[in-house]
């Protein structure tokens, strides 16, 4: 079994090296074995398929901090890949109380994740520019204090909240660069433009979340503007939702079961599982 220092060199490494990879999101150990017997190389929690996974609607920290992180610990714990976490806002406004966070996945075997600036309140959602730097900033000093280089990930959530305004958003990433960040992100870019003009101005890997992005885009376009990495988000537990609930209305409706033939065998959900 790989060491969680073994598990924190092999991701920061699959960012300093040349092209794009790709990270899928599980939300359970279930997922994660299964996605890591595929062949991927890094995992990404996700709080929407945890959410999903308990019957809650994501947002405003439907999910408390204890829940994530029993959920990162399930995850990380399922299998020998690096698992980068999706730890929302910290579960807190002041930037040394939601730095905490960081120590806390740590301690659950996780070797990334990524900070927020978004507030949780409808009223306000997007911390003020200055408190997001410095909520980045105390989030890179914990991160970056642990005994093994965890990769932080900074998030400009403008776009998710109705603030599509890109000159503000590049702002912020540079900002957050500048404090410290690995990686940068900012959910919501939709086309390869846009994505280019966001690379071009930020300066450190960026990653782009295909649950939010124009679904015709391929990893090759992605990689061709210099995206490093990619996610989807919780898209991948709700196309599981989709498929279930399409062959629960074909019993309700129908009383057809064909859907069975669709199914994955179990003989193969053993042999992940086993593994």
């Amino acid at each position: 079994m790989r060491t969680q220092a073994e598990r924190a060199q092999i991701f920061r490494a699959l960012h300093e090296r040349p092209g794009i990879f790709v990270m899928p999101n599980p939300w359970d150990a279930g997922t994660a074995k299964l996605f890591a017997s595929l062949g991927f190389e890094a995992l990404a929690t996700t709080s929407l398929g945890l959410a999903n996974a308990l019957g809650r609607v994501d947002g405003a920290l439907a999910i408390s901090r204890e829940e994530v992180i029993a959920n990162c610990r399930a995850i990380a714990s399922a299998t020998e890949l690096p698992v980068n976490a999706d730890l929302e806002n910290g579960y807190a406004d002041d930037p040394a109380e939601a730095a905490t966070i960081f120590k806390l996945a740590a301690d659950a075997g996780i070797v990334g994740g990524s900070i927020e600036d978004a507030s949780g309140d409808p009223a306000k959602p997007i911390y003020d520019f200055n408190l997001a730097v410095e909520r980045v900033t105390a989030a890179a000093e914990t991160a970056h204090a642990l005994p093994f280089p965890f990769t932080l990930t900074a998030r400009a959530e403008n776009f998710l909240h109705g603030r599509r305004d890109l000159d503000d958003t590049v702002r912020r990433l540079q900002a957050f660069a500048s404090a410290g960040a690995d990686v940068l992100y900012a959910p919501g870019l939709r086309d390869l433009e846009t994505i280019r003009q966001v690379v071009a101005a930020v300066g450190k890997p960026l990653n782009v979340v295909m649950s939010a992005a124009d679904p015709e885009l391929t990893a090759q376009q992605l990689a061709s503007v210099g995206v490093k990495r990619i996610s989807v988000g919780g898209a991948l537990s709700r196309l599981a939702f989709a498929a279930v609930r399409d062959a629960a209305v074909a019993m309700r409706d129908g009383g057809t079961f064909k859907w069975v033939r669709d199914t994955m065998p179990t003989q193969d959900l053993k042999a992940i599982f086993s593994r």
